[in-house]
């Protein structure tokens, strides 16, 4: 990724003579540090959202009828879930909150 400074480079030694080698290695250098900056500003716009805490607002389908407490299937995963309304096996429901390892589920409406 470093193809503004090598052109740079190549440039002052082969083909410029002073002092416009120097300016050409400068412009390069400058390009770069300005490209490094943008990308780790770019990388930092957002916090990664990982843990169980990522699941509160998605959907998940009962696995074990949830009576008030059961099993859901989300992603792939089963968690224990509790679900005050009740919900039946196959029904979808949202994560409304983490508990430990329990998961505090709605129905859809």
């Amino acid at each position: 990724m470093r193809v503004g400074l090598l052109v740079a480079l190549a440039f002052a030694i082969f083909v410029l003579d002073e002092p416009w080698n120097w300016v050409v290695v400068g412009l390069g250098a400058a390009w770069e540090l300005g490209e490094t900056a943008l990308l780790v500003r770019w990388s930092k716009r957002r916090r990664a959202v990982v843990g169980a805490e990522a699941l509160v607002g998605r959907l998940a389908v009962v696995s074990a009828e949830c009576r008030p407490e059961g099993q859901v299937r989300i992603a792939g995963e089963l968690w224990r879930a509790q679900c005050a309304e009740g919900a039946g096996a196959g029904e979808k429901v949202v994560i409304r909150e983490v508990d430990g390892l329990t998961l505090l589920v709605e129905p859809l409406p």
